[in-house]
């Protein structure tokens, strides 16, 4: 506890516990000192409360009225300077948690819900995140005019050695770019943009250069490698312009490469031209964001000095491994299960994508909507809630909700990806169970990841990611692993998320 009791002065008598005692605890603005010729004469006679807290609750009606636990009122005695001592002195409590307590009982919940000067800060612009949705699935079309490029029948791993490669290299770059973004937010979110764009500088393009290494590691034909290193300098710009807020400028590079994947699909077109539009769409992804970064690095930098350890940012890289894992094996599973149980290049023509994949890209704007949605209706719920009990409910409501649109949307995206995708196979229920088990387990773990839970997520992903890759290898049939594995990802996410986010402390 902290403040001491504030007495009136001890020129006042001797006398003291006939003096008026007032706490700081009303408002500011109502305050008024307690002058001397206001001080009850020694013969008067005082008017008391028969419960002296009877009158602290009518003085804090409005703080009280608002609380949704009775810690929110002790909080508050504490920071105006009441002690278990003054709360022994005064209202003849022994604690003042048992003042907040007892406070909390005399006052009803009778606050009207959210008004209309509450600011919520999660609000998000639903327009914005449909152009991010958009900007992330545009890219699977850019396989659409590269496909000719992973022809190969050299196997390598029991695999296609283009596709490996390409798929090796989109794993590094996921990762390291998810990292690469968490520690650019985290100098955006302190107001150093200099520094945000130091970092972007500097990350996105040692990131796009170690995965196209790590794709020339692996070896395959030169086309493909080409492709691996084109796409690489490509994530790496996307993230740059994502994080800087650019997603417009994005989308201005993408517009060569959707509209030629559109043409590809009506007409036969030569592997030069397909190649000259992808080239377009890379130099200009790569030269908004340079611009882009070049406008950070001119900003004022804050004198103050200030470090953010690379250590805080492993969890996010082995997050964006496990969940760049699970989705690559959802949409190449199939592929890698007839090429590991012929040993041949079966699929080799095909691209790393398919209709899952296309439709859990295409669905991460929504994604992102809603969960800034869930979190601007948790903040709400804690001005509405009386009770932490009902908190907990309606934020379990909320999640509940908030999940069935998401997956609802994610089934939606697969059919349609499925009829329009050439040489896609039927949606069965089982691959259709396994592709929401996936969704779902990643929109938790995103939630979660947003609330701090960054090392759980990883982890918990991750041991999804490397069971599947393990059962994969061995000829195990991947609608299978992906119902095992997304399952149990999913049951120990939803056991942590329950509890946790039905904590008011949470929402803080």
């Amino acid at each position: 506890m902290s403040g001491p009791l504030r007495l009136v002065p001890d020129e006042a008598g001797p006398d003291w516990a006939e003096q008026t005692v007032q706490l700081r605890t009303l408002p500011r603005g109502r305050r008024r000192p307690v002058l001397p010729a206001q001080r009850p004469q020694p013969e008067e006679q005082l008017e008391l409360s028969a419960d002296p807290l009877d009158e602290l609750a009518e003085r804090l009606a409005d703080v009280c009225a608002d609380a949704v636990h009775p810690y929110e009122i002790a909080a508050f005695l504490e920071s105006d300077g009441l002690s278990d001592e003054q709360a022994g002195l005064l209202y003849g409590r022994p604690d003042a948690f048992t003042v907040a307590e007892e406070l909390f009982e005399k006052v009803q919940r009778r606050y009207p819900g959210p008004s209309s000067e509450f600011a919520n800060p999660w609000r998000a612009d639903p327009w914005r995140c449909v152009v991010r949705g958009l900007v992330f699935a545009l890219p699977g079309l850019g396989y659409l005019l590269g496909a000719n490029l992973f022809a190969a029948t050299r196997m390598r791993f029991g695999l296609p050695s283009g596709m490996l490669a390409l798929s090796v290299a989109t794993l590094v770059s996921w990762s390291w770019n998810q990292a690469l973004a968490h520690r650019s937010y985290a100098w955006l979110g302190r107001g150093r943009r200099r520094a945000a764009g130091i970092c972007l500088a500097v990350g996105a393009p040692l990131g796009a250069l170690v995965a196209a290494a790590a794709g020339y590691v692996i070896g395959g034909p030169l086309g493909a490698l080409c492709f691996a290193a084109g796409q690489s300098g490509y994530l790496a710009a996307a993230t740059v312009l994502l994080v800087l807020g650019r997603e417009k400028f994005l989308l201005v590079a993408l517009a060569p490469s959707a509209i030629g994947a559109g043409v590809v699909l009506a007409v036969d077109v030569p592997q030069l031209v397909r190649t000259i539009v992808l080239l377009a769409s890379l130099g200009l992804a790569v030269g908004l964001a340079g611009r882009e970064i070049v406008r950070c690095l001119r900003s004022e930098q804050d004198a103050t000095v200030l470090k953010l350890p690379l250590g805080q940012e492993l969890p996010h890289l082995l997050f964006g491994l496990a969940v760049g894992t699970l989705t690559m094996i959802a949409g190449l599973g199939t592929t890698v299960h007839q090429a590991v149980r012929t040993g041949a290049a079966e699929g080799a023509s095909a691209s790393p994508t398919g209709p899952a994949m296309i439709a859990l890209t295409l669905s991460l704007g929504l994604a992102e909507w809603l969960l800034f949605r869930y979190r601007a209706m948790a903040v709400a719920g804690l001005r509405i809630s009386h009770t932490p009990a009902a908190f907990a409910r309606r934020t379990g409501g909320v999640l509940l909700g908030c999940l069935f649109i998401y997956l609802t949307t994610v089934a939606a995206l697969d059919a349609a990806a499925t009829v329009l995708w050439p040489g896609a196979p039927a949606l069965g229920v089982p691959e259709l169970g396994a592709l929401l088990l996936l969704g779902g387990s990643l929109w938790l773990a995103l939630l979660l990841n947003a609330f701090g839970f960054s090392w759980s997520t990883a982890l918990i992903c991750l041991a999804a990611a490397g069971a599947e890759c393990a059962g994969l290898l061995t000829g195990v049939d991947p609608t299978v692993l992906q119902l095992i594995g997304c399952g149990a990802a999913a049951a120990v996410l939803t056991a942590i998320a329950g509890p946790v986010l039905g904590r008011t402390t949470k929402h803080r």
